[in-house]
């Protein structure tokens, strides 16, 4: 039998995503980075030929669905400063404004989420999906306590792990309001009175 050796590989691309072996998402940030831009270049382009209205729709479907893809896992690197820059480019282009002006204002008007808003909403909706995977801090201490609403936090002392998908959707979560987290309650009671009728 010829012996197989399996070699070592410095990044990864899977289902979309370009994984590397310092898990850094600086590869995948570096490839969705041009087409982005291309998204930035086509807006303008056609800007002075269609409505504003026409362009969020060219928005979310050539810029923002390549930004939101695998968000809650790579939306926790520093990297993504680099798409957030040209997230209000966009923006900018959209509304016609200086490149020099504040996009705060810009996102309200729009009714479009910011990247770290969008990164934070992305880790909510994970956690709803798979709210049975995690562990209730109401499950291990079985006294009433102010934070028996908030999922179990591990202990994690590595830095990659902190700033995960599981532990950054549990820390999002903790620190949200009683009544908000209370709307997730209510979400899964629906849910699973649609799946007993």
């Amino acid at each position: 039998m010829k012996k197989k050796y399996i070699t070592t590989a410095n990044e990864i691309k899977f289902l979309g995503l370009i994984i590397d072996n310092k898990l850094s998402w600086k590869g995948h940030i570096d490839y969705i980075t041009p087409k982005l831009n291309s998204a930035c270049y086509c807006m303008r382009a056609v800007k002075s030929i269609v409505s504003q209205d026409t362009l969020k729709i060219i928005y979310y479907l050539y810029f923002h669905s390549i930004m939101a893809y695998g968000l809650p896992f790579w939306g926790s690197t520093t990297e993504r400063i680099k798409d957030f820059k040209l997230q209000k480019e966009a923006i900018r282009v959209m509304m016609g404004c200086k490149s020099n002006q504040s996009c705060r204002e810009l996102f309200t008007k729009l009714r479009i989420l910011p990247l770290p808003s969008q990164y934070i909403l992305s880790l909510l909706m994970f956690l709803n999906k798979s709210k049975d995977q995690f562990t209730a801090n109401s499950q291990i201490y079985h006294y009433a306590t102010r934070q028996q609403s908030n999922f179990h936090q591990p202990i994690a002392n590595r830095a990659k792990y902190q700033k995960g998908i599981g532990y950054m959707g549990v820390k999002v979560f903790n620190r949200l309001p009683i009544n908000i987290k209370k709307e997730f309650d209510n979400l899964k009671k629906f849910r699973q009175f649609k799946e007993l009728s």
